[in-house]
């Protein structure tokens, strides 16, 4: 028999319905390339559980033992560990900036190119009831086609940021602009777009626009970016060590999660657990999620509920990514509570449990979620 638990995390009654505090902060109001899928069906009512906590993250609560440190990064046999998954690839990829790529997800322009290259990928909400995605990638310079890409709104340049990727993006949302100035992009609608991206006749506009490794390359060196990590980055997440693999038994509050969903209306995500290979496999509009490269799955997942609102009387969201806020963790099959905090503007995101140690991740691709706070009562976890 199945079981399911509605999962809502501490205190998100007191973030519904507000956005105080960052509205000042940015803003966004038309989009250049914008488009929307119509599927107005009403999301599920469901309970909302709360529970609360009022303790700050401690800042070194986990054992060092248990995962890989900045220090440790040191390169063998041509080899060095990645900062976005913690595995061991070649040296020249593991030190080069990876490239954070907006991808469509309306269902006109699937299957999206090269996704399953991400090493990381975010997925938010826009407009219309629309996910869009962010996926980061550091191995990409034999792909020829990655996309298609779209426009950018403000809080993907925050993503963008705290993995020190240069961002690749097809246009942007008004008020989005002036935050460009604060991560190194690739812009379609500048000059430099007919050198980084092409458009295709299999896909209508604004679906048909596309990026390769080949072009990302040529762009970010006409640009004169740098291809190197900044000299004080020091990776985002803590990497369990081979051999101290993350269960999450025992920890606090953990419930089993062979089956997770984000609550998202249009496509109607999920992802499943497969024992066999220790990998979630996710799924949309009702079937399996396949890139070009076949189905997509990852090691973690990371739901991160953020405070949003719209801005003024337009349709566009205005999703706070800096103030702390509430999520869950998922992965071998089992999923937590966190909590979630940022390192003030530019800062990276530390997830931390629920006694406040800061979460470890498995090795390999993590998924993560951004969910409008009010919606988090539409998050559903099942087990086997």
């Amino acid at each position: 028999m199945k079981k399911r638990a509605w999962f809502c995390a501490a205190g998100l009654i007191l973030l519904m319905g507000t956005v105080t505090g960052c509205q000042g902060k940015y803003q966004e109001v038309a989009v250049t390339d914008a488009s929307a899928e119509t599927d107005t069906t009403p999301a599920p009512t469901k309970e909302i559980k709360i529970e609360t906590t009022t303790e700050a993250p401690a800042e070194e609560a986990v054992e060092s033992g248990d995962w890989y440190t900045f220090e440790e990064r040191t390169e063998q046999d041509g080899k060095i560990r990645s900062y976005l998954t913690g595995e061991m690839v070649d040296a020249a990829v593991g030190n080069r900036r990876p490239i954070a790529i907006m991808m469509s997800n309306d269902k006109a322009s699937l299957p999206q190119y090269g996704i399953n290259r991400a090493d990381i990928v975010y997925e938010a909400p826009v407009e219309g009831g629309m996910n869009r995605y962010m996926a980061i990638i550091e191995d990409y310079d034999d792909l020829d086609r990655i996309g298609s890409v779209r426009s950018c709104r403000t809080y993907y340049t925050y993503f963008a940021r705290e993995f020190d990727a240069i961002y690749a993006h097809y246009g942007q949302s008004t008020f989005a602009k002036p935050y460009l100035v604060n991560v190194d992009n690739i812009n379609g609608l500048d000059g430099i777009g007919t050198v980084a991206y092409y458009r295709t006749k299999d896909r209508k506009s604004p679906h048909n626009a596309y990026s390769s490794g080949e072009r990302l390359n040529k762009a970010i060196a006409q640009l004169g970016y740098s291809e190197s990590y900044s000299a004080d980055y020091k990776g985002h997440y803590r990497f369990a060590k081979t051999g101290h693999e993350v269960t999450l038994d025992g920890a606090p509050s953990v419930m089993e999660a062979a089956r997770v969903y984000p609550g998202y209306v249009m496509n109607k995500p999920w992802f499943e657990y497969n024992e066999s290979d220790g990998l979630y496999y996710r799924y949309q509009y009702g079937a399996a999620h396949k890139g070009n490269e076949g189905p997509i799955a990852v090691k973690n997942i990371l739901f991160q509920y953020c405070p949003s609102g719209h801005y003024a009387t337009t349709d566009y969201l205005d999703i706070n990514v800096h103030d702390d806020s509430y999520g869950l963790y998922a992965t071998e099959g089992k999923a937590i509570p966190v909590k979630w905090t940022k390192d003030g503007e530019f800062g990276l995101t530390h997830y931390y449990d629920m006694e406040n140690n800061e979460v470890i991740l498995n090795q390999g691709k993590t998924w993560i979620c951004v969910i409008s706070a009010q919606d988090s009562s539409n998050v559903e976890v099942y087990g086997k």
